[in-house]
């Protein structure tokens, strides 16, 4: 009796060990996180690698805790206490080509073409633990990224009065419970807390916001020319006076939310099962602040009735710091999916998800608490409800290895060219995922994943309406440099995946 309860303490303290581990090592990862989004919108495109393998096309078929994300119901098929822990590295490509941007003045801003805009490579990390109650019910907790983007074009490329840089991080800890009525019917609700925060950072554009000002003053003397009024003239003076240089704006903000999920299957047979899925919108208010730095705007400026004054402090003094805040309401889903085993060999599988992205259709980042009191900075989008369509396979091809493959299509929420801005170059998407499951033994096994995401070439001709001294036409109040970013993109994402499962 003694060894036996020796044993059965040693093995239950090297279980607890693993998972404690596990959970430190993705507490770590999360904060970490960042990622370049690859799903429509700044949805992130893996919340699985398992289900990557088939182009997210297993919302039915339930195999492991991270059904949790797709569907709650699954919950019910999972057998005693089992963990996933996962990572999906991604690798982007993408090639910015501008076709004339111009700034307020409808002079071209100069510049490159952003250069390495996204990054080489980042890395997301997920997190799934399921545990059986009882015959009937079934509890998990998921962790995983549910939405990012990380864009850095560089301070002099052609489209920086738009976007400098984007970087949006999130996580959502979603614990859920699955009840299971018969053995056809099961039901399993889930409610996520999630936490997002956002950088944002834009050149001003000092040179053509002094030029308007100096307009809006009564113009400029030049001797020889006399008062110059014209806006576009008085840039061109003031450039050739060494006035030049952008200014930076830094925005920022972080905060949580909540929402909800809830899944339904039905189990038609032994060989064949369907599932339907909600995941609720979550509204967020991201609090934080807006810097402005002029440090690089050089020369000097003279405005009627205000003097001669550094053309840095000048600009500064239209962009004062300030506190800003962003509400959002991320989309909601609903998806309806398939699974059928065709044979001890095959299994088939599908997915159709509805995103309700026309909640996006601005964002609208205020700025309060300062003097002079500043506008709001607002990105114009104009998004419709997108579609996503994905198929896949499995093929069981020995007792070790489980083979997996899918195909996707999956549509941009983006409405024409002219609602496409530098921070989400998006478009309609195709998705080729191959995947393999390799059973290391009874209680454990590794899946891994590869995706090829090919982007529809995409145009961008973005306008903001806000004039750089910070009013609309219509004379109210905003943040922004005004002029149009034109150009074309040439998109291709890289997915590859690595997940490691384990049955305690």
């Amino acid at each position: 009796m003694k060894n036996i309860y020796s044993s059965k303490t040693r093995e239950g303290s090297m279980k607890l060990k693993h998972l404690s581990l596990s959970v430190m090592i993705m507490g770590t990862a999360f904060g970490l996180a960042s990622t370049q989004a690859a799903a429509s919108g700044y949805q992130f495109g893996s919340q699985s690698v398992s289900g990557q393998g088939t182009a997210h096309a297993n919302g039915a078929e339930a195999n492991d805790p991270s059904t949790i994300f797709t569907n709650p119901a699954g919950l019910s098929r999972l057998d005693g206490t089992q963990m996933v822990l996962g990572a999906t590295l991604v690798v982007p490509d993408s090639k910015y080509t501008d076709n004339g941007s111009t700034n307020i003045l409808g002079q071209s801003t100069g510049g490159g073409n952003g250069g390495t805009f996204a990054p080489k490579a980042v890395a997301a990390p997920t997190f799934y633990l399921s545990h059986k109650i009882n015959d009937k019910i079934t509890a998990g907790i998921g962790m995983f990224v549910p939405y990012g983007a990380k864009l850095d074009y560089g301070f002099d490329w052609a489209g920086r009065y738009a976007l400098k840089s984007v970087n949006l991080q999130s996580l959502n800890i979603n614990p859920s419970i699955s009840f299971k009525f018969d053995d056809r019917n099961s039901f399993g609700f889930g409610v996520s807390a999630q936490y997002m925060k956002a950088t944002l950072e834009q050149m001003a554009d000092a040179t053509s916001g002094l030029a308007l000002t100096a307009a809006k003053l009564g113009g400029i003397n030049v001797p020889g020319l006399g008062v110059v009024t014209d806006p576009k003239m008085i840039s061109q003076i003031m450039r050739s006076q060494g006035i030049g240089g952008d200014g930076l704006g830094h925005i920022e903000g972080d905060d949580w939310g909540f929402g909800w999920n809830m899944g339904y299957m039905f189990q038609l047979n032994e060989n064949t099962r369907f599932g339907l899925a909600y995941r609720s919108s979550v509204k967020q208010s991201l609090r934080g602040t807006s810097t402005w730095t002029f440090d690089n705007v050089t020369g000097s400026v003279t405005l009627p009735g205000v003097g001669t004054l550094p053309a840095s402090v000048a600009a500064k003094s239209k962009h004062p710091n300030a506190s800003a805040s962003v509400d959002l309401s991320t989309p909601e889903t609903v998806s309806a999916n398939f699974f059928h085993q065709l044979n001890p060999k095959v299994a088939l599988m599908g997915d159709v998800t509805w995103v309700r992205n026309s909640r996006m259709q601005q964002i609208d980042i205020k700025q309060y608490g300062a003097t002079p009191a500043q506008g709001d900075l607002v990105i114009h989008q104009n998004w419709k409800d997108t579609w996503r369509v994905s198929f896949g396979s499995n093929y069981q091809l020995n007792d070790a290895w489980m083979l997996r493959g899918g195909v996707a299509w999956e549509q941009s929420p983006l409405q024409s060219d002219n609602d496409r801005h530098p921070a989400l170059p998006d478009s309609d998407r195709l998705w080729l995922s191959f995947g393999a499951n390799y059973k290391i033994n009874k209680q454990s096994s590794i899946d891994l994943a590869y995706s090829f995401i090919d982007f529809k070439n995409a145009n961008v001709n973005y306008s903001d309406s806000c004039n750089p001294t910070g009013q609309n036409p219509d004379g109210s109040l905003c943040t922004g440099n005004g002029g149009t970013v034109k150009g074309s993109y040439k998109t291709y994402l890289q997915l590859i995946g690595v997940q490691y499962n384990y049955r305690f």
